[in-house]
This record gives structure tokens, C-alpha cells and sequence, in this order.
């Protein structure tokens, strides 16, 4: 299998495309608009629950600035938003890398634009099995899948793309685009990986923990 080796990035990448899903929406009405103040072309992918959030917030920019993911993929989400951001498009535009001829091919071809950052906190797991009585369906129900594969994606290509899974982190990042003309530097996008890789591993190991304590009857007594 070739894989890509990246010889020459660029320091700083302008924000321009944004992926928000988020499960914890504090912080969303002060971060958003400071994120359009710094760009105001900014252009946000945002799928169910965040993507209705995000039109209060944002107002009558919304029309412009913010679009389902599902009007962006083509692929309307299923019963539940059991998948929503698990297709082509969205991870093309967080692995693509700019800088490679191939790539830019592919983002042509399949009129996908590259995302900048990702913004992802997962389903309460861990709040859900802290719950007295918990059952393994209840548990299994809140096994995100979509998030982390988003968070590792954009995490793995912190060359280019910021990881963002904290809203501790969102007036950090918000200082950095003031400071830096609208732009994240590599310094920030790694240390945001980072982070983003350490939450998707504890995540990971709470459900790895909670299942092996589990037995079979346990799991049958939820299905009758």
C-alpha cells in the first residue's frame, strides 16, 4: 500500500470550512459569532440537533453561511441519525492534503471543498453508564460512531486540520485567529490533535470497560 509522505506544509492554514456536531453546546453562541467576526465568508457543515442551534445563534446569516450536511453530501440522514457525517465527501475534505495534485483532483471531481476544522464532542457515554441500573442497550445506544471517526480523521491531519473537541479550547482558538489574520497555526493544530486523540482513547476505554463487565445474560435480558 503507497502512503503519502508530506515533505512541505504550510504553517498556518486559513479558516474557511467548519464541521460542527456537537453533543455539549455551551459555548456555541459566543464562539460561532467570533468565528464569522474573523471570517466573515466562513461557510459551516452542521448535521440535526447542532445544525438547529446553530441557526439560532447565527440568525439571518444562517441562509448563507450554514448548510445541513446532508444538503451537502446529497445523503439525507437515517431514521435517527443513526448516520449522518459517515460518507465520501465530508472525509475526503478532512483528509484531503492541498498541497497534493491527486487530492485537489479528487476535491474537483467530486465538488467536495476542504474543511479546516472540526468541531466534535461525543454522546454522553460516560454520563449514560454513571446511571444507576443502566442497561447494555441503553449503553450501546450511546456509542457514538460518526464523532470519533471525524475527531481522528481531522485529528490525523493536523497538517492541515484542526481537531477541536473541548469548549475550553474554543477562546484560545478564537484569540489565535484575531491574532494570526484568520488563520491557525501548526502549533495550535497539533496540540489540538493531541487532545483530540487522548479524548477519543478514553472514550474508547470506557466503552472497552463497560462491555467486559458485562456477561451475555446481561445482554439478553435486553431483548426479551
Amino acid at each position: 500500500m503507497a502512503i503519502n509522505i508530506v515533505d512541505k506544509i504550510d504553517s498556518s492554514v486559513t479558516l474557511r470550512h467548519v464541521l460542527m456536531s456537537v453533543s455539549d453546546k455551551s459555548g456555541l453562541d459566543s464562539f460561532v459569532p467570533q468565528l464569522m467576526s474573523v471570517n466573515p465568508d466562513l461557510k459551516i457543515f452542521s448535521t440535526g440537533g447542532t445544525f438547529a442551534r446553530l441557526r439560532e445563534i447565527m440568525g439571518d446569516a444562517a441562509d448563507t453561511h450554514l448548510t445541513q450536511v446532508s444538503d451537502y453530501t446529497g445523503q439525507p440522514e437515517t431514521q435517527g441519525g443513526l448516520v449522518k457525517t459517515l460518507d465520501f465527501k465530508i472525509y475526503l475534505g478532512l483528509l484531503t492534503e492541498t498541497y497534493n495534485e491527486a487530492h485537489r483532483s479528487d476535491l474537483n471531481r467530486t465538488g467536495s471543498v476542504p474543511i479546516d476544522m472540526v468541531v466534535v464532542n461525543l454522546y454522553p457515554f460516560q454520563e449514560t453508564i454513571a446511571k444507576p441500573d443502566v442497561t447494555v442497550e441503553q449503553a450501546r445506544g450511546n456509542i457514538d460512531i460518526g464523532g470519533p471517526c471525524m475527531i481522528r480523521a481531522s485529528a490525523k491531519n493536523f497538517i492541515r486540520v484542526a481537531s477541536v473537541v473541548d469548549p475550553g479550547d474554543y477562546d484560545g482558538i478564537v484569540a489565535e485567529l484575531k491574532a494570526n489574520n484568520g488563520a491557525l497555526t501548526l502549533d495550535m493544530r497539533f496540540r489540538l490533535a493531541q487532545k483530540a486523540f487522548e479524548h477519543t482513547a478514553v472514550y474508547d476505554r470506557a466503552i472497552a470497560d463497560f462491555l467486559s463487565a458485562r456477561t451475555l445474560e446481561d445482554v439478553a435480558g435486553c431483548y426479551g
